[in-house]
């Protein structure tokens, strides 16, 4: 369970994070995204413990994220997670487990079962002669070790190929099915829209949306009617045989069909686009001063 209210974070009179608010329960899977610069990560480190808040409060398994007695139920995963090369993956993760005084069996037990489930083979070679994706599994199974109740992912499946990153996706999926409370950062929308239960979108400092990926789009998207006609029509334009005409309600659908009637055609094909979080996205990060009245 993550708790976070009016969060803020200045460095030196820049303002990187400003009165976000939000919580996610466990079970959950909640989204940040936002382009470079939007403070997803400055967020991601506060509730972490890694950063101390400028004001406001987050409180992460029941602990205020300061607090290093929470540090025993979290897993954090960042972007760059540089490993001991040296090390093979079952003697890193054991180093990490004694650390956080996991008993021995048990730990042994954890580290198996967790490279069984990320599929990860040769675990007894040192971790400096592994793929990028094959380091990804292992910093995972590091975020699992001490078997955390909450779990902040950063870009988990940052420059990993389709096949690995889309087996990470479906782990971590599988991570808050099995009740573990995970927030998920990731700059691939469709990863983000395939997986997240909510979303917080981010834009220079501040959240500008928030919500299931579905009220956002209620929210903020435009549905939109793609009509294709047999003759030009006022405002169409010519593709692939036909005349395209984009409108925004079943009113104008209607009005396309009887001025091609009246133009002695008829409409070929009736498309709905429904704009995906991308395209939301956009859209938000062009006109967050507005969502939010800043000036």
């Amino acid at each position: 369970m993550i708790e976070v209210e009016n969060l803020r974070k200045t460095y030196s009179g820049f303002t990187a994070v400003e009165g976000s608010t939000f919580s996610v329960p466990e079970g959950e899977v909640f989204g940040v995204i936002g382009p470079n610069g939007a403070g997803k990560t400055t967020t991601l480190k506060m509730l972490a413990g890694l950063v101390e808040p400028t004001g406001g409060t987050a409180r992460v398994a029941g602990y205020d994220a300061q607090n290093p007695e929470m540090r025993k139920h979290l897993g954090f995963l960042p972007e760059e997670s540089p490993l001991y090369e040296d090390m093979t993956a079952v003697s890193y993760l054991q180093f990490f487990a004694d650390l956080y005084d996991v008993p021995t069996a048990a730990a042994r037990e954890r580290i198996h079962d967790t490279l069984d489930r990320l599929d990860l083979e040769h675990r007894e070679r040192p971790i400096g002669d592994m793929s990028k994706g094959m380091t990804r599994k292992v910093a995972i199974a590091r975020s699992l070790v001490n078997d955390p109740e909450v779990l902040i992912y950063d870009e988990p499946a940052s420059g990993l190929d389709p096949l690995t990153t889309n087996y990470i996706i479906e782990f971590t999926r599988e991570l808050a099915e099995s009740g573990k409370t995970v927030v998920f950062s990731a700059h691939n929308l469709f990863h983000v829209e395939s997986i997240c239960d909510r979303v917080a979108v981010m834009n220079d400092g501040r959240i500008v949306a928030r919500g299931s990926v579905e009220n956002i789009r209620e929210e903020h998207g435009q549905t939109e009617y793609r009509v294709y006609t047999t003759v030009e029509v006022e405002g169409s334009v010519k593709e692939n045989g036909h005349y395209r005409r984009t409108v925004e309600s079943m009113d104008a659908v209607e009005e396309t069909r009887e001025l091609a009637a009246s133009a002695g055609g008829e409409v070929a094909d009736i498309q709905t686009h429904t704009p995906s979080l991308e395209d939301i996205f956009l859209d938000l990060a062009e006109d967050s001063p507005d969502v939010e009245g800043r000036p």
